[in-house]
C-alpha cells in the first residue's frame, strides 16, 4: 500500500513470519487437537450461531471508531472507519505492519486537514491508552480468578508481576504529566533508551527527547482534560467487545461454562492481547491462536480441546480477515475520494504546541 520496495530486513522478517505461521498451523496445532474434529465442529455450527457471532464481531469493529475520534478532535466517523480499517489491513498483512499502519494513519489524517502536532499527539495517546488496557486486563482477570478460587500459584505470581509492570508504566506517565522538570528528565531517560535501540537498528538517535516530552505533557493535559474519560472508556469498550467475540465463539461451538469459565476465558484473552506486542508475525497470526488454545485447554479432554481450537479459529477468522478486506477497499476509497481532502492544518486546533513527529 505504501508503494515502496521492501527492505532486506522486511524480507527477512517476512520469511520468518511465514515459517512461524506454517509451523504453528501445520505442525503445532494439529498436535493439540485432531483437525478433522475441529473442522467437523465448525461445519456443525448453524446459520443462526454464525450470524450471532458475525453481529458481535461487527459491533467490535465499530467500537474502535470512538477511540480515534476521541483522541483526534474533529475526526468524523467515516474518516475514523476508513483510517482504522486501512491501517489494520496493513498491520495484519505486512512485516512490521504495526509501524506501517501508523504511517497509513498519519498520511490519511494529514490529507484530511490535520497537522503533524495533532496527529502525533492522537497516535501517542491512543497507543498509551491501549497499552494501559493491555497491561491492566491480565491483572483484572487474574484477580477475578483468585476471587473465584480458580487461580494457581503461578497465576498469582504472574498477576503480581503484572501489577508491578502496570504500576511502573502508570508512574512514568503520571510523572511526565506532573511537571515540566520531571517530564524533561523522564523524556531524556527514555530518549537514551530509544537511542540505544535505534542505534542497534541503524537508525539516527532521537532529537531533543526531553523538550519533546515537555511539549507532549502540555498537549496531553489539554486533551485528557477535555476528552480523557471518553477516550479511556472507548478504549476499554473496544477490548471488552473483542473479548465477547471470543467468549461467544466458545459458547457457540459447545464449550460450556463448566468446561471453561468466563473468567478463565478473560485471563486467556488478556494474555493473548499481550502477545500482540510481539512483532513476530503480521497481526500476531499463528502466535495468538496458539496462545489462546494453550491457555484455554488446561485440564480439558480431547473433545473439548478440539472445540476450543475450532472456536479460536472462528474467532480469529471473524476479527482478522474482515478488516483486511474492508481495509483494502478503504485504502482505494481514500486514494480516490478527493472531496475529503483539505489543506494540512486547516482542521487542527488553533495555536497548537508542536511536537516533532520524527524520531
Amino acid at each position: 500500500m505504501t508503494g515502496t520496495r521492501p527492505t532486506r530486513s522486511q524480507l527477512i522478517q517476512g520469511a520468518i513470519s511465514v515459517v512461524v505461521v506454517v509451523g504453528i498451523f501445520w505442525f503445532v496445532l494439529p498436535q493439540l487437537a485432531d483437525f478433522s474434529d475441529v473442522w467437523r465442529t465448525i461445519r456443525a455450527m448453524t446459520g443462526l450461531e454464525v450470524g450471532v457471532l458475525a453481529v458481535v464481531a461487527a459491533i467490535n469493529l465499530l467500537t474502535y471508531l470512538p477511540v480515534n475520534m476521541a483522541v483526534l478532535p474533529g475526526l468524523r466517523a467515516g474518516e475514523a472507519f476508513v483510517s482504522n480499517n486501512a491501517s489494520t489491513a496493513v498491520a495484519n498483512t505486512l512485516p512490521a505492519g504495526g509501524a506501517l499502519g501508523v504511517g497509513v494513519n498519519f498520511a490519511m489524517y494529514r490529507s484530511w486537514g490535520f497537522d503533524n502536532a495533532s496527529i502525533t499527539l492522537a497516535l501517542l495517546v491512543s497507543g498509551i491508552l491501549n497499552t494501559f488496557v493491555k497491561l491492566g486486563m491480565p491483572v483484572v482477570a487474574l484477580a477475578l480468578l483468585v476471587i473465584l478460587g480458580e487461580a494457581s500459584t503461578a497465576l498469582v505470581v504472574a498477576a503480581v508481576l503484572g501489577v508491578i509492570v502496570l504500576a511502573v508504566a502508570i508512574g512514568l506517565f503520571a510523572g511526565m504529566l506532573s511537571s515540566d522538570r520531571l517530564a524533561d528528565r523522564i523524556g531524556t531517560w527514555l530518549g537514551r533508551v530509544a537511542t540505544v535501540i535505534r542505534r542497534w537498528l541503524r537508525r539516527p538517535p532521537t532529537v531533543n527527547p526531553g523538550a519533546r516530552a515537555v511539549q507532549f505533557r502540555h498537549q496531553t493535559i489539554g486533551l485528557l482534560t477535555s476528552r480523557g474519560w471518553y477516550a479511556a472508556a472507548a478504549t476499554v469498550v473496544s477490548h471488552v467487545t473483542l473479548f465477547l467475540v471470543l467468549l461467544v465463539a466458545l459458547r457457540q461451538v459447545g464449550v460450556s461454562e463448566d468446561e471453561v469459565g468466563w473468567a478463565q476465558v478473560l485471563a486467556a484473552f488478556a494474555f493473548g492481547r499481550l502477545l500482540t506486542a510481539l512483532p513476530i508475525t503480521p497481526g500476531g497470526l499463528g502466535v495468538i491462536e496458539l496462545g489462546y488454545v494453550a491457555a484455554l485447554s488446561v485440564g480439558v479432554d480431547a473433545a473439548t480441546r478440539a472445540q476450543i481450537v475450532a472456536a479460536v479459529l472462528v474467532f480469529r477468522a471473524l476479527t482478522f480477515l474482515p478488516p483486511i478486506l474492508i481495509g483494502a477497499a478503504c485504502y482505494v476509497f481514500w486514494r480516490r475520494r478527493s472531496s475529503w481532502r483539505h489543506p494540512i492544518g486547516s482542521r487542527s486546533p488553533a495555536n497548537p504546541e508542536p511536537i516533532a513527529s520524527s524520531g
